[in-house]
Order: structure tokens, then C-alpha cells, then sequence
């Protein structure tokens, strides 16, 4: 599953340490998600759309389509 996530991040300025700070996870789990080495839970996925403020859909995109 690819997604924008390195992008989205960018867009605010926001290190990998700041974005994994405003999710309560490890800056280790934000790289792995960013680089496609790990696919986050639902309820992470979810937060990660509300810190973004938009849908799960406009941050990961299936690859399969």
C-alpha cells in the first residue's frame, strides 16, 4: 500500500519526531509507514487522517486499482 504521507508531512514543516509525537508513536513507526515497510492499524490509520484532516482514502492508495 503506497501512500502521501511524507508529502503531507512536508507540506507543514513537520519532522518525522513532530508528526510522531501529535500520533503517541515512535518516529521509527512514522518512517516504516512512510517508506511502505509497515502498514498502520486502523485506529492509527484513522488518526493519522484526522490529524491531516481529510480521508483515510486521500492519504493510502491501493495499489491493486
Amino acid at each position: 500500500m503506497k501512500n502521501h504521507l511524507k508529502e503531507m508531512r512536508s507540506a507543514r514543516g513537520w519532522s518525522q519526531s513532530d508528526m510522531a509525537e501529535k500520533l503517541e508513536v515512535s518516529r521509527q513507526t512514522v518512517n516504516a509507514i512512510e517508506t511502505g515497510r509497515y502498514d498502520p492499524s486502523l485506529p492509527l490509520a484513522f488518526k493519522l487522517a484526522r490529524l491531516f484532516k481529510v480521508s483515510i482514502e486521500d492519504i493510502f492508495v491501493d495499489e491493486v486499482r
